[in-house]
């Protein structure tokens, strides 16, 4: 997990991802952002979920609206460490998130769960 630098979802904990660059598949994009923002290199699998972020004035107009596509990514090296635009790096299990007194982006744990489910069955 890394703790976001920069808006939207400043000082909130959240999976690393950014933005796709033009070319890129969502998988390299997946892998790409994974290293940037933690040095930790990985291995792209399925994509799993997509997640809308819509956000939205006082006055109900569209301030923007992002679409998170979840990646399912086996660990290759790398214990993490924050970089580019990550405040800081944690391993956290689901159960971490759900104990946590901490801020998370928006579905972080049901992702996590997904995620989780996934890989052990």
């Amino acid at each position: 997990m890394v703790r976001r630098r920069n808006p939207p979802d400043a000082g909130r904990w959240g999976f690393p991802g950014g933005r796709v660059e033009l070319g890129e598949t969502i998988a390299e994009a997946a892998i790409r952002e994974l290293r940037e923002e933690t040095g930790v290199e990985g291995m792209a699998g399925r994509v799993f979920d997509a997640v809308d972020v819509i956000d939205r004035a006082e006055d109900g107009s569209l301030r923007f609206h992002y679409v998170l596509v979840a990646v399912l990514c086996r660990w290759i090296a790398g214990e993490g460490a924050a970089a580019d635009d990550a405040l800081e790096t944690a391993w956290m299990r689901p159960d971490d998130i759900r104990a946590a007194e901490t801020a998370f982006s928006l579905d972080v744990y049901k992702v996590a769960e997904q995620a989780l489910r996934l890989t052990s069955g």
